[in-house]
């Protein structure tokens, strides 16, 4: 997906609240946002500038987007308090929880977040039909922290019997899903892991051909895309923007209906409650893959550290209300 619709979604939402002065780090009058970068730097800054431009003037905040250049940046910029809003991937959440100390809390995702997957690209004349076919061949991830584009992929690979270290040719890392976009339609490398909808997006921006692609594999449904605030934002701004958030487009007045065709222009519907159980999915993703990794490599001491990791998720998941 486009990384910044999230995020840009949330923006358009507070521009409209007339936000108060900001404690803690609003003080000086400037609110920092971010998001992963699954897109070029240049590019989300681009989508940025309209919006920022619109913020300013409604607010009179001085509201800037902070382009980061790897996954990791995002999660450190939270956690030391250079951000004050970011759009996280499922794992970059796990991480900023973990990392922030519990700082970082999620607010929304978009309801289409919560069904999206993760695709194995080869070139349509590739002699790679099926996920085994993969052995022996180049491979791109998108970063060793995306979600969609390394967690959920090397732990299919390696559920299907795969060492992701020893049986492609050689593996790299390129950044974003746009750039395995690109290399995969100008066959950098024999296979790529990329998002649905970011390859949807990338075929409509010019970067790929679907005719010219084929899918070998496909993950599970991965919920993702939470965006965060930090905690110690003031808390009746939250209050206020989250009031705000969550009854936009919601009902059936003209106004809703005049409101959601202004979410539909950022191609994104009203939002969902975001929380940490619904990311459950990914920490049990994470420390399985942690434990066929251990038990692979005979590390009695990881095995045992990932398990409990899973006896842990396994007793959140039991706690929840019943469907």
């Amino acid at each position: 997906m486009s990384i910044v619709r999230s995020l840009l979604a949330l923006l358009v939402l507070i521009a409209t609240l007339g936000a108060p002065s900001l404690a803690a780090a609003q003080s000086a009058g400037v609110l920092r946002v971010s998001a992963i970068p699954d897109e070029s730097p240049t590019e989300l800054q681009r989508k940025f500038k309209p919006l920022g431009d619109y913020l300013k003037r409604e607010t009179g905040m001085d509201v800037q987007f902070v382009p980061v250049t790897d996954y990791a940046a995002v999660v450190e910029g939270l956690a030391t308090n250079k951000l004050d809003l970011a759009w996280l991937g499922g794992f970059t959440y796990v991480q900023a929880r973990l990392r922030t100390h519990g700082g970082a809390v999620p607010i929304v995702q978009r309801a289409e977040d919560a069904k999206f997957t993760s695709r194995f690209i080869v070139p349509v004349n590739s002699t790679a039909k099926t996920l085994a076919d993969l052995k022996g061949k180049t491979f791109a991830f998108v970063d060793p922290s995306s979600t969609s584009g390394h967690l959920f992929p090397k732990a299919g690979l390696i559920k299907a019997g795969f060492n992701p270290d020893k049986d492609f040719a050689r593996v790299i890392f390129s950044g974003s899903h746009d750039a395995n976009a690109v290399a995969i339609q100008n066959k950098r490398v024999d296979a790529v892991a990329i998002a649905d909808r970011i390859l949807d997006a990338a075929i409509a921006k010019g970067l790929a051909k679907r005719e010219d692609l084929v899918v070998v594999w496909k993950s599970d449904p991965i919920p993702e895309s939470p965006t965060v605030w930090r905690k110690d934002l003031d808390p009746a701004l939250k209050k206020k923007i989250s009031d705000f958030m969550f009854s936009y487009g919601v009902g059936d007045t003209p106004e809703a209906a005049r409101q959601r065709a202004v979410l539909a222009r950022i191609q994104t519907l009203p939002f969902k409650h975001a929380d940490d159980t619904h990311l459950l999915t990914v920490r049990e993703m994470e420390a399985t893959g942690q434990l066929i990794a251990a038990k692979h490599a005979g590390d009695y001491a990881e095995a045992t550290k990932a398990q409990s990791a899973l006896n842990v998720i396994a007793k959140e998941r039991a706690a929840l209300p019943k469907p």
